[in-house]
């Protein structure tokens, strides 16, 4: 698959766009045309769906001209066109019309796809009160009596019980024509296991009801769920319609796509607002132009993937499935070969004079807001509200614990470092809560071979401004005894800084810690995060992996970076704390516990430089441990959100020279390291973690809540993919 890295299509995703055209009143010559024309817009985009209105070849709001022979002619020779059209576009077409059938007339949506009509979909409920009275013109969905009908040629299934299943063939297959004529069995061939879609349709009304019949469709496996509507605009009427796609969508773990009436429909009695939306699990995409005088395409990539591993994973889900089993067997598929675009197909030549590899990137960004932080949302609100629940969260959680244990007082070591300061804030933050003093927080900074100057000097200043008991202990002499102990060469003055030489000074200040809370009858609270958990950044058992509590068990690397930022920027605390909270963020990130050479050199670890920067490693977990998505996707999914710093939304108070990019040799680099530390060789640290509150949907590492693993596995399987399908 590494030559089609760089198409979305190789990832799960799906391009759908949803549709405005200009219409005219009763004309369906004039619709037809604009119809087509937009259609070939969403081809051009590389589209795999395109919705329309509902009834947008007649145009919705003309009563009885419904009826009329001329007008239900001029219908079926429109759909006839875009049939025609449709044998050379990449989007299966989901347009409205009015059919009749068995002597009834019927409010249709007619699904196309290169040439054939895949089935015609009848609006299930139609709404006769206030402005609306279908029933004078239309027949519901359950009076149709035949399940299948002749249409145009060609034997077509009718009902609201379609599934459209796709199969996805490479862009290499067969040409659109050449397909054509080959059997199933034929088409088969062709495939390369990119996966598929499953697309329900529904009509405007029926999403308004106690159960649309996309929730059955959900269950059975559908994941477009797509709404042609009319649906005209009141005071009020917009943000109501996209509470009712964003819950059909979240509930149904769904992308929903809906249309509604745009320019030129007839105001007699009503208004519209041409009101486009795309849905993702609840979470809106894209949203077009309310009340354009033009119409309007908007298009955006369905992740069908994510969909997939979130059912998967949701047990209620496949419950709901189960208890609906009798509803669910109703239902009848359809599967069709569905091509995927050819790089080539669309905006050709946009990228001309650039090499193949960059041409298919500018032709193939994914059209959907990839955060680079998916610990902490871009949005200033959103990252407001989630950085005060994050704190309340930790101080909630270790309120509770002392309060169960009677404790009133807690142990931290404080390393002038970012997550025992955030350990800080937080138990800061519990004593007030709990109306006890501050000085109740016993802070220790235990300097040893390498700390820093700088460091040292943050850590006391830290202490000073938060009002705790702040006392410093030299581990060296303990060290030191501990090495002539052990017999180590550092004992007699030979420079051997190995493994044990760092872990003799974390065991040490571990140990200080916790026979300090012995003696005073506190608790240690544990400075550990979520990155270095998922690396095996931490010293097992007599180090930082330990602790009685830690409040950053579940909290990365960057959303604590963020968290410091948020207090600094909303002056949560003094001038005096936020000056060197300022300067703690400004630190590089080092264990400081290798001495640099000469005197004076400081520490001669840089962590980022040894196991990669935190802001791609959280990325990595984000993706791999939330969603279980394959290496080369989240290679893909990381070149589309750091590949570029000019493209995207960034955090307004993150400074500009922290705005980095990577390209994909290092997105290689690195991902390879975090899948051979996640899988391989620290599994174990995790598995004896201490307890800790889960904080963000992220997830958390905890053994007793979202992740168990084996201790013994191995990362081949993810490094050989990796490796397989990234190009050279």
């Amino acid at each position: 698959m590494a030559d089609l890295f760089y198409s979305i299509y190789s990832h799960g995703f799906i391009r759908v766009a949803v549709c405005v055209p200009h219409v005219r009143v009763a004309d369906p010559e004039f619709n037809t045309a604009r119809t087509i024309g937009l259609a070939g817009k969403a081809s051009d985009a590389g589209a795999a769906v395109a919705l329309f209105p509902e009834l947008g070849i007649s145009s919705y709001a003309i009563d009885d001209l419904l009826q009329q022979e001329a007008l239900l002619g001029g219908a079926l020779a429109g759909i006839r066109r875009i049939i025609q059209a449709s044998a050379d576009l990449t989007p299966v077409l989901l347009v409205g019309a009015p059919l009749r059938f068995e002597n009834k007339l019927f409010n249709c949506a007619i699904v196309i796809y290169r040439g054939h009509v895949l089935g015609i979909v009848p609006k299930t409920y139609l709404p006769n009160y206030r402005e609306f009275y279908e029933r004078r013109q239309f027949s519901a969905a359950c009076h149709a009596v035949s399940r299948q009908v002749q249409f145009l040629g060609e034997t077509v299934l009718l009902g609201n019980d379609l599934l459209f299943r796709a199969e996805l063939i490479s862009a290499d297959g067969p040409s659109a024509a050449a397909r054509r004529s080959l059997t199933r069995d034929q088409e088969a061939h062709f495939t390369d296991g990119l996966g598929g879609f499953g697309l329900h349709v529904e009509i405007c009304e029926d999403m308004w009801t106690p159960i649309p019949p996309s929730s059955y469709a959900a269950l059975a496996g559908a994941t477009i769920l797509a709404n042609l509507s009319a649906s005209n605009i009141t005071i009020g009427k917009a943000n109501y319609r996209k509470d009712l796609c964003a819950s059909q969508s979240g509930r149904c773990i769904a992308g929903y796509l809906y249309s509604a009436a745009g320019p030129g429909e007839s105001t007699t009695d009503l208004a519209w607002d041409g009101h486009a939306l795309i849905y993702e699990d609840g979470k809106l995409l894209a949203e077009s132009e309310r009340f354009a005088d033009h119409e309007q395409i908007i298009t955006a990539d369905i992740d069908i993937e994510r969909l997939a591993q979130n059912r998967m994973r949701l047990t209620s889900f496949n419950d709901s499935a189960a208890m609906h089993r009798q509803q669910l067997e109703a239902i009848r598929a359809i599967d069709f070969a569905f091509q995927t675009p050819r790089m080539t197909e669309w905006e050709a030549g946009t990228a001309a004079g650039t090499d193949s590899a960059t041409q298919a990137l500018r032709i193939d960004q994914l059209q959907r807001r990839m955060e680079r932080f998916p610990f902490v949302p871009s949005d200033a609100v959103r990252r407001d509200e989630q950085a005060y629940e994050a704190y309340n969260i930790q101080v909630h959680g270790l309120m509770q614990r002392l309060r169960a244990t009677g404790i009133q007082k807690v142990v931290i070591g404080i390393s002038g470092g970012l997550d025992s300061t955030q350990a800080l804030i937080v138990a800061a933050r519990t004593m007030d809560r709990l109306h006890l003093p501050r000085a109740n927080i016993l802070a220790y900074t235990m300097p040893g071979f390498a700390t820093s100057a700088g460091t040292r000097a943050n850590a006391h200043r830290l202490m000073e401004a938060f009002g705790v008991s702040g006392y410093e202990i030299d581990i060296r002499p303990a060290a030191m005894q501990m090495f002539r102990d052990i017999g180590h060469p550092f004992a007699e003055e030979d420079p051997e800084y190995d493994i044990t030489f760092e872990n003799v000074q974390a065991g040490e200040r571990t140990s200080h810690l916790f026979r300090l809370a012995n003696f005073n009858n506190a608790l240690v609270l544990g400075t550990g995060d979520l990155s270095e958990l998922a690396l095996g950044w931490a010293t097992y058992g007599v180090g930082d992996q330990m602790s009685h509590y830690n409040v950053n068990a579940s909290v990365p690397k960057t959303l604590i970076q963020h968290l410091i930022r948020w207090i600094i920027a909303t002056s949560q605390f003094d001038e005096a704390a936020s000056t060197v909270l300022q300067s703690i963020l400004d630190t590089d990130i080092s264990p400081e516990l290798v001495p640099g050479e000469g005197p004076g050199a400081g520490p001669a670890q840089s962590t980022e430089a040894h196991i990669g920067p935190y802001e791609l490693q959280d990325f990595y977990l984000y993706h791999i441990s939330r969603y279980g998505f394959r290496p080369s996707k989240v290679a893909f999914l990381a070149l589309q959100a750091w590949g570029d710093r000019s493209r995207g939304m960034w955090p307004d108070f993150l400074p500009r020279h922290k705005r980095n990019e990577y390209d994909l040799p290092a997105i290689r680099k690195w991902l390879e390291l975090f899948l051979y530390r996640f899988f391989q060789i620290s599994q174990f640290k995790r598995t004896a973690i201490p307890n800790g509150p889960k904080v963000g949907s992220g997830g958390s590492l905890s053994p007793r809540g979202d992740w168990r693993a084996p201790s013994d596995s191995s990362a081949a399987i993810w490094l050989a993919e990796l490796r397989q399908n990234l190009p050279d």
